[in-house]
């Protein structure tokens, strides 16, 4: 597995945990918000975190963190992320799984496998939104409501979230994603902000009442609604 970034800890990342966040290169789309653009682009041009300080860090901070985060970029897109994940483990961490939810078939076996207790899931926008906000036009939109449908199960705790846009999330996105994720555990708005290495730096953050308006829609159908401020 090729980590590019390690961030020593977190207490906002992981619900209750604290943890150390992993960072991957590479993705399967092109959100053109997108804060990793080096990750996703050129993830070959990016510094590597050899497995060896990876895991000797982990060892000897056992005791003073809960667990790990593996993020990205998107970490389904490595062959190997399963068995990273699994080594993780047997150091007796709990591991987040951070996910664009398009590789269902991965998030699956990470979960039935025991090699996540926690998975965020990103819903990029409204099924009829994706390709321009996730950047990929010919998008099969299918997977992404095949990854919801298996969170809704509650087979761990999981939570939704999305980087609200100004220019590209709209009272009819929310109006639509309340009902794709109706009941769904938690589910985080969190506002858009250039805080540089963005793919296409055009956009710009939502207000205040749009972000208060976007909750009051998801309350709807989803009882636990939070601001989550990065």
């Amino acid at each position: 597995m090729i980590i590019h970034g390690l961030q020593k800890m977190t207490l906002v990342d992981y619900p209750g945990k604290v943890a150390a966040i992993l960072f991957t290169g590479a993705c399967n789309f092109r959100c053109p918000f997108c804060q990793n653009a080096s990750l996703v682009l050129n993830p070959g041009s990016e510094p590597v975190i050899e497995d060896e300080e990876i895991f000797s860090y982990l060892k000897k901070r056992k005791g003073m963190l809960d667990g790990v985060v593996v993020t990205g970029g998107e970490p389904t897109v490595h062959g190997d992320l399963l068995d990273f994940m699994k080594r993780i483990k047997d150091l007796g961490y709990s591991v987040k799984l951070d996910t664009n939810g398009y590789r269902p078939d991965v998030l699956k076996a990470a979960v039935e496998g025991g090699y996540a207790d926690y998975v965020a899931m990103d819903i990029k926008n409204s099924l009829s939104s994706y390709p321009e906000t996730a950047g990929v036009p010919h998008i099969f939109t299918s997977l992404i409501q095949e990854s919801i449908s298996y969170l809704l199960e509650n087979h761990i705790p999981y939570e939704f979230r999305t980087t609200v846009v100004h220019e590209l999330h709209s009272d009819e996105d929310f109006e639509s994603i309340g009902k794709m994720c109706a009941g769904c555990s938690n589910y985080f708005l969190q506002s858009y902000s250039d805080r540089g290495d963005i793919i296409n730096p055009i956009f710009s953050s939502p207000t205040a009442e749009e972000m208060e308006r976007y909750i009051k829609i998801l309350r709807k159908t989803i009882e636990n609604v939070s601001f989550r401020d990065r």
